[in-house]
């Protein structure tokens, strides 16, 4: 029989690997830097022993910084973006640094998607990615993913998952409340169903697949910007597979991934890193603390990910002061419902509680 989730766990010593990585994430400023360098150097090294190519996948702040950290180590890794999706701002910064710009994935008529066309076809990136696949899965059920509907709802794993009781496959129950309806039925339960679509397959289509493709035709493997301090799906992977990652179908690097968000902000005065306008400037309370005086996160203008922890002004707030036609778009004109009704984002923030 197959090793099911907790056994792999225990064959890796995951465990004793998250303890000494958080360790590490608790050292000084420094530390962290010159691990980040030594790190950096070690897979562009092993790369080149492969016969491998490097590049940097780039997006907002974070990986501005980590192009430019890279640029200052002496390694010239070409930078690589889908840019109409960031803001102008932040196109205009990948415009300075030579970013390379790509376009979204194709459809079956080759032609590239649009992001409203994501939203119609799929639904919705909302609440988180990890969140929305799970509801993205309710919303498609087949004999399949039987198991796994059945784990969202109440936790209960099958044999891969361990047989686990109280598993963090179940989705919280706030969110069961406003999603779980699908499996009323099923389970014996009586939580509603949204009026659209939730889905987390808009990072695929818009960012993934492209970058995927270019660094298959180039022979080449990323580094990321990403840190383990931002908590979601990818976290608990940072922990245990580390900075670098040499697997037998993913190999990737991560020089900051045990760096907080001081770190990364304070990097990038040090380096001079061009600030794109949405962010503002990075500013520091009295108490030492560092913050950028516009956007904290950036993304995709239309990507509701994180969208209910935001303070007001939030992300379709500042939209709404930057460019009011766009925002009315996304808002109430980006998709088609199934009575020929336009709607968009205020139907989906309505639904869950976020105001606008």
């Amino acid at each position: 029989m197959a090793e099911n989730v907790l056994e792999r766990m225990s064959r890796i010593g995951a465990d004793r690997k998250i303890a000494d990585f958080k360790v590490k994430q608790k050292e000084n400023y420094d530390f962290k830097v010159n691990y980040a360098r030594i790190r950096a150097w070690e897979f562009y090294n092993e790369c080149a022993k492969r016969d491998l190519n490097v590049h940097v996948s780039v997006g907002g702040l974070d990986s501005i910084t980590l192009l430019l950290f890279l640029r200052s180590i002496g390694i010239d890794a070409p930078g690589i973006s889908v840019s109409y999706l960031e803001d102008k701002s932040i196109m205009a910064v990948h415009k300075k640094l030579g970013v390379v710009s790509l376009k979204p994935a194709n459809k079956a008529d080759g032609v590239p998607w649009k992001k409203s066309e994501i939203l119609q076809e799929f639904g919705f990136p909302v609440l988180s990615k990890e969140i929305a696949g799970k509801i993205e899965t309710l919303q498609h059920p087949t004999g399949k993913n039987k198991t796994v509907r059945h784990a969202i709802i109440t936790g209960e794993t099958g044999a891969y998952g361990g047989y686990q009781k109280n598993s963090r496959m179940k989705m919280s129950q706030k969110w069961l409340e406003k999603f779980g309806g699908y499996e009323n039925e099923n389970e014996g339960v009586n939580y509603g169903t949204p009026n659209f679509k939730v889905s987390s397959k808009c990072c695929y289509y818009l960012k993934e697949k492209p970058c995927d493709d270019w660094a298959k035709e180039h022979n080449s493997v990323p580094y990321l910007g990403l840190m383990a301090s931002e908590g979601g799906r990818r976290a608990k992977s940072l922990m245990i597979n580390g900075c670098n990652y040499f697997g037998k179908s993913t190999i990737r690097s991560a020089p900051f991934a045990i760096f907080n968000r001081q770190d990364i902000l304070q990097l990038a005065l040090d380096l001079n890193v061009p600030v794109p306008e949405i962010y503002g400037t990075i500013e520091r309370k009295e108490d030492g603390t560092l913050y950028t005086t516009k956007a904290q996160r950036t993304g995709c203008s239309m990507c509701g990910f994180g969208i209910h922890m935001e303070k007001r002004p939030h992300r379709f707030d500042l939209l709404k002061e930057r460019n009011p036609k766009e925002w009315e778009y996304w808002m109430y004109n980006c998709c088609t419902d199934e009575n020929g009704e336009k709607y968009g984002w205020a139907r989906v923030l309505d639904y869950i509680g976020v105001g606008y």
